[in-house]
């Protein structure tokens, strides 16, 4: 019988979480980082904000969220894998950041109230989701009017040449490296396809505006490897 592609993601991520980290530098030559950095100036979170980073995965983005909102604020770092969130329980563990909570659930049914976070966020999991329109709606809903929804993903580059390089680059050798450094070859296959058949920039974009979000923008990074997509709920 054939997974779907929740039990696929699931499985996928329940393997390859002890090599996650190490992998996503290695895969995107530090370079992700430098992504969630920029985006997180952009956003310029204050003090005491309450903010829901949904599929954090090992909570680098949690983190990064908690010691913008301080011990006065609030973070909720929410992913459907357990193996997962066990590093980032660790990592919150040894930064003392008591202020942020990991718990395990779904993207697609998010167990909060409408209108509960000022921030909400989505990196590098959009694309992993069975329905990409149904967890924005869902970011918007438990988003307070006002708020500041973000997603950083991969994405399309549209420059001639590049795009046939980044196409070969994550059909052959994003596999390899998760052959060589996880030894997860198929499931390091499986990331390239979802990247693959994400959204483009403007897009994404168009699916922002159709969830309800305004004033919506957004950034390509390194040649339009990745992007960041911002709206605001009214």
């Amino acid at each position: 019988m054939q997974q779907s592609k929740e039990e696929r993601v699931h499985g996928v991520f329940e393997k390859i979480y002890e090599n996650y980290d190490q992998m996503n530098s290695v895969i995107s030559f530090q370079q992700h980082i430098k992504w969630r950095n920029d985006t997180m100036k952009k956003m310029n979170v204050p003090k005491g904000a309450k903010a829901l980073d949904v599929c954090c995965g090992t909570a680098d983005w949690t983190i990064a969220l908690a010691e913008a909102t301080g011990q006065e604020g609030s973070v909720v770092g929410l992913d459907f894998s357990k193996n997962m969130l066990k590093i980032g329980e660790e990592k919150l563990i040894d930064r003392k950041l008591d202020q942020a909570t990991l718990i395990h659930g779904n993207a697609m049914e998010l167990p909060f109230e409408d209108n509960s976070f000022d921030y909400v966020t989505i990196g590098f999991g959009l694309r992993n989701v069975p329905d990409y329109n149904q967890v924005l709606r869902e970011m918007h809903r438990v988003l307070k009017p006002g708020g500041m929804a973000v997603c950083l993903e991969t994405s399309q580059p549209t420059m001639p040449g590049f795009k046939e390089v980044y196409r070969l680059y994550f059909r052959f050798i994003m596999p390899l490296f998760g052959k060589l450094f996880a030894k997860s070859y198929q499931e390091y296959s499986w990331l390239q396809e979802s990247a693959k058949d994400f959204p483009g920039m403007k897009e994404l974009a168009r699916m922002f505006s159709d969830a309800g979000f305004v004033n919506v923008e957004y950034k390509p990074y390194s040649g339009g490897v990745a992007a960041v997509h911002i709206g605001r709920k009214q």
